[in-house]
């Protein structure tokens, strides 16, 4: 939902709609900061760490994709809240160089979240 989110927001500035724009990150930010707060939850009552069952070429890419998700999803937290800063305040050519990078990496976070949950419970 937060890919989807992130893709028609910038799609709105694009074109101009900054008011479309607002929300639509917001969304995403309020979206992501849900699935962070019950993934929390759910990992604090579990049992155990999840363990990856996938052997050969598979499980190579899962953990190549879990190596570069985490890290990158640690980053976003506060580089979301600074875009967000810069946005609210006006610091619109601040906010336009925190996105220019930001905006790709929780694309990739958003989209690899998935893949790791289908490499670990669908497949």
């Amino acid at each position: 939902m937060a890919a989807v989110l992130l893709i028609l927001g910038r799609s709105a500035v694009k074109r101009g709609r900054v008011g479309r724009h607002r929300t639509l990150m917001i969304s995403a930010l309020v979206c992501s900061a849900l699935f962070l707060i019950s993934y929390t939850i759910y990992h604090y009552q579990s049992t155990g760490p999840t363990k990856y069952s996938g052997q050969g070429v598979d499980r190579y890419l899962y953990f190549f994709i879990l190596a570069t998700h985490v890290p990158l999803a640690m980053a976003i937290v506060p580089f979301s809240l600074l875009a967000l800063w810069q946005a609210l305040k006006g610091k619109i050519e601040k906010h336009r160089r925190t996105v220019k990078w930001l905006w790709p990496t929780w694309i990739y976070v958003s989209v690899t979240g998935v893949a790791i949950y289908i490499m670990l419970y669908v497949l």
